[in-house]
């Protein structure tokens, strides 16, 4: 195989619309989750070393947060739909 880099993410620290001061939009939707340190800490992994399979804690503590919050965001989605199903 040449040493030509596949197609991929591009793992540098800082899109060009944070440098400009946007917040991206991603970034915000990561960070409503609880979970921007434990992704922050896979892009700091991947941007060393370039290889996701190096960076399995930190993509398992991000995997589990996420999990956390969607379960959590479950449950706020079921009480509110049994708030309004509810007999008034």
């Amino acid at each position: 195989m040449s040493g030509a880099k596949p197609p991929g993410h591009n793992w540098s620290r800082k899109p060009k619309e944070e440098e400009e001061g946007e917040e991206d939009a991603f970034d915000s939707m990561i960070a409503r989750t609880g979970c921007a340190s434990f992704h922050y800490a896979v892009q700091e992994c991947m941007a060393e070393h370039q290889d996701w399979r190096k960076c399995q804690p930190q993509v398992q503590g991000f995997k589990e947060c996420m999990k956390e919050h969607q379960k959590k965001q479950a449950e706020e989605y079921r009480r509110r739909r049994e708030m309004h199903q509810a007999p008034g």
